[in-house]
């Protein structure tokens, strides 16, 4: 129906007249023409005005296999022919949700078994933080309620995984919910200064450490932090950051919640970023890439020592969705699990980024306003600044990153400007051939950012 009537529609006003986008300045969207996508396939996604756009961010970092994957829809449809839906509340499952805890657990690392299903990232954090609370209530500690977090960490929208989260704006916006503080992350380029990134990996975990001192361990219940800080800039914490985490909730006694969103099934080039970085997690929040983004679908994965007491100890847990364990979306989870290992791409991810990071140094290391490249498997980042040699970032934070967005959709390119960091994330799936072109528009667009911004700037 949509195809018999598209040409006879006007998308953008009919946009602009009804749909409120999320994180969107409205009143500056509307002053232009927002962009209708009409298609995808592989890498490439196709506009209502003809263009054929690379895509380096695989929508929000959850296009793991690629658009058009027939595979994906024929388990949609599959599933929806013979069970389209039914909830796994009342002592009732079903079987893809079944087959795909399994699964799960078996990909997962050591001693996390069971899987709690809901429908985004945003859920599995809500759910991974009253788990945590009522996991200490049952141990007979019920005040231990603070969460720690970090500053730049976004773990989604929902009072909870915002408060939970540091981003200033979310928190000016919606307030706080009680409970939630949040440390400085372990951000070396831009809060390194002359500590070298070991030495600053230690000082950051200490900060964390410091902040449970202060609150008493006592009243904590969990620390909830990503492998690395995706939206918040891509940021790679050093080697010597997990370990002293790993050791600091254990000593104290804290939960550790790993936010796997958008790290989980291949993004750092293993399985989980908590394998890459060798974190030991009570839980894992899980969605994006579980589905590659084709249905909503997100997962918990909860430890044994959790789970145990849920299960033996807790009672009714009161908490769950409607959409809890979906039947469609546990098909297509699996399908897309089935893809990831059959064609290899979480080893791909590894030798692919290592590819793609090493022709943006040959195409971007003599530009004076690139101060850093960094990256692991298919996710990295590059930080844009006013002074290479001292890190010195632009005066008004965010301006220059907007302009070379900009540029980018110019040129065909999906990137994200995270402040003046342009950060990637492209499928999975991406060709040596699809590295050079994106490359090339990553360069162009910098280039013509650099042209733009060097008579206010001095370099």
């Amino acid at each position: 129906m949509l195809d018999e009537i598209s040409g006879l529609v006007d998308w953008q006003k009919l946009d602009a007249a009804h749909h409120l986008h999320p994180f969107t300045d409205h009143k500056a969207l509307h002053a232009g023409r927002v962009r209708v996508i009409t298609g995808g396939d592989g890498v490439f996604l196709y506009d209502s005005d003809g263009h054929k756009i690379l895509d380096g961010m695989a929508g929000l970092w959850c296009v793991a296999a690629g658009y058009s994957r027939r595979e994906l829809v024929d388990a949609a449809t599959t599933q929806m022919l013979k069970l389209p839906y039914y909830n796994t509340f009342f002592k009732t499952t079903n079987q893809p949700a079944v087959a795909l805890a399994q699964r799960l657990a078996h990909l997962a690392p050591p001693g996390l078994n069971h899987v709690f299903f809901a429908c985004s990232g945003s859920e599995a954090v809500d759910t991974a933080l009253r788990m945590a609370r009522v996991y200490w209530q049952t141990k007979g500690k019920p005040e231990k309620k603070i969460v720690i977090g970090r500053e730049y960490g976004y773990h989604g929208s929902t009072t909870l995984g915002a408060s939970a989260g540091g981003m200033a704006d979310m928190h000016r916006q919606a307030g706080d919910a009680p409970n939630f503080v949040q440390v400085m992350p372990p951000y070396w380029f831009g809060f390194g200064g002359q500590m070298s990134e070991a030495e600053f990996g230690i000082y950051a975990a200490k900060q964390v450490e410091d902040k449970i001192k202060e609150l008493g361990a006592n009243n904590i219940a969990a620390f909830i932090g990503e492998p690395l800080q995706g939206a918040g800039g891509v940021i790679i914490p050093p080697e010597t950051y997990w370990p002293e985490i790993n050791r600091i909730c254990k000593q104290h006694d804290i939960l550790l919640i790993a936010d796997e969103v958008i790290t989980g099934y291949g993004r750092t080039g293993n399985m989980f970023g908590s394998d890459t970085f060798g974190i030991e997690p009570d839980m894992i929040t899980t969605a994006k890439a579980l589905t590659s983004g084709y249905i909503p679908l997100s997962a918990l994965l909860v430890g044994d020592r959790v789970a145990a007491t849920f299960i033996n100890e807790v009672g009714e847990f009161y908490h769950g969705f409607t959409y809890s364990g979906h039947p469609v979306a546990c098909a297509v989870a699996l399908a897309n699990l089935d893809i990831i290992e059959r064609e290899g791409l979480v080893a791909r991810a590894g030798r692919m980024g290592v590819l793609l990071r090493d022709k943006l140094h040959d195409a971007l290391d003599d530009n004076p306003m690139v101060g850093e490249i960094r990256g692991v498997g298919l996710i990295g980042a590059i930080e844009l600044v006013a002074e290479k040699r001292t890190r010195r970032f632009f005066d008004k934070r965010g301006r220059v990153g907007q302009m070379c967005r900009d540029f980018c959709f110019g040129n065909d390119l999906i990137m994200r400007a995270v402040r003046d960091t342009m950060v990637f994330s492209p499928p999975l799936i991406i060709s040596e051939l699809e590295i050079d072109l994106l490359v090339a528009r990553v360069a162009l667009s910098i280039e013509q950012t650099y042209e733009k911004v060097k008579k206010e700037v001095r370099f």
